[in-house]
């Protein structure tokens, strides 16, 4: 498959033995050896450098078509407690299906063991050497696991060739971290690979940050340089048919397995490419993992089945990172498999079980600035797909009045999720988003239209320690004179906290005993269910009077 680059024939087939050049044999003597000529074939074109590599501080290309070096011994030093660097640049060949680096880590492990310099000037010339022994146009057309194989025999016998004294664990991290390099995202591979990390934040090529267990930590990890970083933020979102650069600065996307990307870059973001990526776990939560992770109580967990079934419109709410996404996610295993769902996001992140599922992504307008598909311009046209349901992945805008129409219209057991830390805020900033649409209506309208399409609202927050918590279950009652009425079902109390500073508090029931969608739950043969999930829940003061909605 990979022919000789100096052939004037076109090349065969693809095959793993002809992906490469055959690396020069060592000299014989010692004292009298010669520097090593490589084969005569045609070096790789400098584009093809420059996207294998990325460039450096002078814009030339780090992977230099010369030829290897004689024969020198090399050693690695014990490694000194610096943070990781990739020196090498992964090139712009066809991106290959993320491979994970390794088995899921402990939160409590640590990302790879920090190393030298010495590490990093030997993975330089040995990456170098490889980009000048491969084709990579034509190694692009190998499957993952081939070219994985593949790079590492060529690696293994350029390290040979030139006397590289390195441990076996050594060469096995020096294999890895070039693999990643060419084939995968490069330094943050050993990141994506961990499922206990909620987030990686990237802030330019010097700095890393994770978020493990609620809080944010460095991680020892760096780039070569922003040119490095600024090439994995491109591969990451051309797979979804994006761009990244000057004229297009800002830009979301999503990895193969539905992880939230986004990327700002220079000139917007002054330090280099800033690169955030809110990762999902591979295994889907259910509510009965948030209740083994104290988000719930299995009498939550039923109240909120029971909302997901009877097919009230539900709105998720909550701050940046408190988990709506996930909960909207739990909330759709409660849907019945014979209903048709569309489902409307700016970056594809739910992840439906149901058979009969349409999912629909927003468009950001070409270089011409044309042919941008808003997320109003979608849900407008979910109207005429003959939907079940209607779920939009976050309503920001505009399209909060055609989601309101959607779901007083025949669309029942529509959700969505929003910004805002309360209930109250919540009914705000409903109102907000549609009079920032331009739609003349008066207050009092668009508090009526509130009131008969959203039955509950679902209050998710990211505690003080890192956890997350349902802290309400609140449904909207009505209207009163102006006022939007709304009533909590279900809240969660802070006690305190532990020794270790986790907070300590309980989820219980305010004592209504027959919520406004009480006539819904009997139509669909969920009441006895219903009234004793909020009886079990139920707390009483000393007196033995129900505690209501009162925090104590």
């Amino acid at each position: 498959m990979f022919g000789k680059r100096g052939s004037d024939h076109a090349p065969p087939a693809p095959s793993q033995q002809q992906a490469r050049r055959e690396p020069p044999a060592p000299a014989t003597e010692r004292h009298e050896e010669k520097p090593i000529q490589p084969p005569p074939l045609k070096a790789p074109s400098p584009p093809a450098r420059e996207a294998a590599g990325g460039t450096q501080g002078g814009g030339q290309p780090i992977a230099q078509a010369q030829p290897p070096a004689a024969p020198t011994q090399t050693s690695i030093q014990p490694a000194q407690a610096q943070p990781a660097v990739a020196q090498a640049q992964p090139p712009a060949a066809k991106p290959a299906p993320l491979q994970p680096a390794g088995p899921a880590q402990p939160a409590s492990a640590p990302i790879g063991r920090a190393r030298s310099e010495e590490y990093y000037d030997v993975k330089t010339t040995v990456f170098n050497a490889l980009i000048d022994t491969i084709d990579l146009t034509q190694l692009a057309r190998l499957e993952p696991e081939a070219a994985r194989e593949e790079i590492r025999d060529i690696v293994g016998e350029i390290v040979s060739i030139k006397n590289v004294v390195m441990s076996i664990a050594e060469q096995e991290e020096l294999l890895e971290d070039i693999c990643n390099d060419v084939l995968g995202y490069g330094p943050l591979e050993p990141l994506l690979a961990r499922d206990d990390i909620a987030d990686i934040m990237v802030n330019g090529a010097e700095h890393t940050y994770i978020e493990v267990d609620g809080k944010v930590r460095a991680a020892p990890i760096r780039f070569a340089d922003n040119a490095q970083l600024m090439n994995i933020c491109q591969r990451i979102v051309s797979q979804v048919g994006r761009r990244v650069d000057e004229s297009s600065p800002i830009c979301d996307a999503r990895l193969p397995d539905g992880s939230r990307v986004n990327v700002i870059a220079p000139p917007l973001s002054l330090d280099g490419p800033t690169l955030t990526i809110r990762k999902f776990k591979k295994d889907r939560l259910t509510l009965e993992q948030l209740v083994k992770y104290g988000s719930t109580t299995p009498e939550g967990k039923t109240l909120l089945g029971i909302v997901g079934r009877v097919r009230c419109n539900l709105l998720v709410s909550g701050g940046t990172g408190s988990g709506k996404t996930t909960l909207l996610n739990c909330l759709t295993a409660y849907i019945d498999t014979d209903e048709r769902i569309v489902t409307c996001e700016d970056s594809a992140e739910l992840q439906l079980q149901q058979p009969h599922v349409v999912r629909l992504e927003t468009r950001p307008p070409n270089l011409e600035g044309e042919g941008e598909i808003t997320m109003r311009d979608l849900v407008k046209n979910c109207l005429r797909m003959r939907p079940d349901r209607i779920i939009v992945g976050e309503v920001r805008g505009p399209e909060a009045f055609d989601l309101l129409q959607a779901m007083n219209t025949g669309h029942d057991g529509s959700m969505g999720t929003l910004h805002a830390n309360s209930p109250r805020e919540c009914i705000t900033r409903l109102e907000s988003m549609i009079v920032m649409g331009g739609y003349n209506l008066p207050p009092q309208t668009i508090r009526e239209m509130i009131v008969a399409s959203v039955d509950v609202i679902v209050q998710t927050s990211r505690m003080r320690d890192g956890s997350r918590r349902i802290t309400r279950i609140t449904e909207v009652v009505g209207l009163e004179g102006s006022v939007v009425t709304l009533q909590d079902i279900f809240v969660y109390e802070v006690l305190g906290e532990d020794a270790n500073g986790r907070l300590l508090g309980r989820h219980r029931s305010t004592g209504i005993a027959r919520p406004r969608f009480w006539d819904r739950a009997v139509y669909y043969g969920e009441q006895e269910r219903l009234s004793a999930c909020l009886a079990g829940s139920e707390m009483r003061d000393q007196s033995g009077q129900p505690l209501g909605d009162e925090l104590v």
